[in-house]
């Protein structure tokens, strides 16, 4: 049974430095949830998490509105806290600073760490971020390299590791 809204999509991270004896362990498995409308950006940082040897689970909501719905999941028991959140500011039918609210709210899951990724570069943007509850806030790089270094930023915040 698919208990995600129809925006949601969940997908394997496969770390690409790790033996497959490793990555079967599951021990180094992480949940990230990643609220993005661009399919190319989204495709990008997987590549960037898995490039930097994550492994579990990225749950893409779409769009704001199935994110709050997935949270309200979370909430509710329904589906596991993720170890990360990674919000773009700008989206469909919800915005990324509603998204948030709900996340920080989030009886559950409240405490989680969550990034704001956005091609935003207004200084009001990044003030809402923090007074908001975010724990950073990254422009969204322009360059590949930088884009697929991204990985390294989650990494860090996550404790020095995926999980």
């Amino acid at each position: 049974m698919n208990l995600s809204p129809d925006g949601v999509r969940r997908f394997t991270l496969q770390s690409r430095g790790q033996p497959s004896s490793e990555a079967a362990s599951g021990q180094n498995a992480v949940s990230i949830f990643l609220v993005e409308d661009n399919p190319a950006d989204a495709g990008l940082l997987r590549k960037s998490l898995e490039q930097h040897d994550f492994e579990g689970e990225l749950v893409i909501a779409t769009d704001g509105e199935s994110a709050i719905q997935f949270i309200d999941l979370m909430d509710s028991q329904q589906v596991e806290c993720p170890h990360l959140v990674i919000i773009d500011l700008n989206l469909p039918k919800r915005s990324g600073r509603e998204v948030l609210v709900r996340m920080r709210r989030s009886a559950r899951c409240g405490k989680v760490p969550i990034v704001i990724l956005s091609s935003s570069d207004v200084q009001q943007d990044k003030a809402d971020a923090a007074r908001l509850g975010a724990t950073q806030y990254l422009r969204k790089p322009s360059r590949l390299d930088e884009f697929l270094d991204l990985g390294r930023i989650f990494k860090d915040i996550l404790g020095g590791s995926p999980r």
